[in-house]
């Protein structure tokens, strides 16, 4: 599967499966950027990922952890 920036809940899904140790509250935007385009099957422009997209991530990962 793809992953493109929208894919807010995938990618938090994604994270939270990849990195069970890491607390997603305490998790800067330019760590969090760089882990969304490293994961497996990202696809997407990686300039695209700005604060907004990146805030949605983190808020949907600390509820899926």
């Amino acid at each position: 599967m793809a992953l493109k920036w929208s894919d807010v809940l995938d990618i938090a899904i994604e994270l939270a499966e990849g990195k069970p140790d890491v607390d997603p509250r305490y998790v800067n935007f330019v760590e969090l950027h760089r882990w969304v385009v490293e994961l497996p099957g990202f696809s997407d422009d990686p300039t695209r990922g700005g604060e907004k997209v990146l805030e949605a991530i983190q808020a949907a990962w600390i509820e899926e952890a």
